[in-house]
């Protein structure tokens, strides 16, 4: 379901930013205000670039979010305290705190609509270390940025 949620948010996403490139086009006179000037086959064009945007939008999420372990090569994980004060540090703030599942959510306003408010990272405990799952590029941030920490603490 979560993923259906995410291929509809990203289709209306990549519709906004379609209009919002259009409407700039207009405005600076590069394209004309019609329709059928503005593409080869008029209103029929609409819909092929719609079904282009929904083919990429139902895999986007597929490629876009990911899950990763947490675990040093020793097979030591992070302290909840560590990935706490990591996440502050990076500006996120703690949604939820239980045994064995940590979530956080980014603080600023314009960062969680930048990621369409699908800006939460989960830490979930497992028996080979942290799974840490979110957008692919975030997790992988958390994921190295936490790493290094740990490195420099055992030195």
């Amino acid at each position: 379901m979560r993923y259906l949620i995410r291929s509809i948010k990203y289709f209306f996403w990549f519709v906004c930013i379609f209009a919002l490139i259009m409407l700039v086009l207009v405005l600076m006179g590069t394209a004309g205000g019609d329709i059928s000037s503005m593409f080869r086959g008029g209103y029929s064009a609409l819909w092929k670039i719609a079904l282009i945007f929904a083919v990429i939008a139902a895999f986007y999420p597929k490629f876009g979010f990911a899950r990763q372990v947490l675990a040093s090569e020793e097979g030591i994980t992070p302290d909840r305290q560590l990935i706490r004060e990591y996440m502050l540090s990076r500006g996120y703030i703690p949604e939820k705190d239980e045994a064995g599942l940590m979530t956080f959510r980014c603080k600023g306003t314009s960062a969680r609509l930048s990621r369409m408010l699908e800006d939460r990272i989960t830490f979930t405990q497992e028996a080979d270390g942290m799974q840490v799952e979110g957008l692919r590029k975030d997790v992988v941030r958390i994921v190295s940025g936490i790493m290094h920490r740990m490195r420099t603490d055992m030195e």
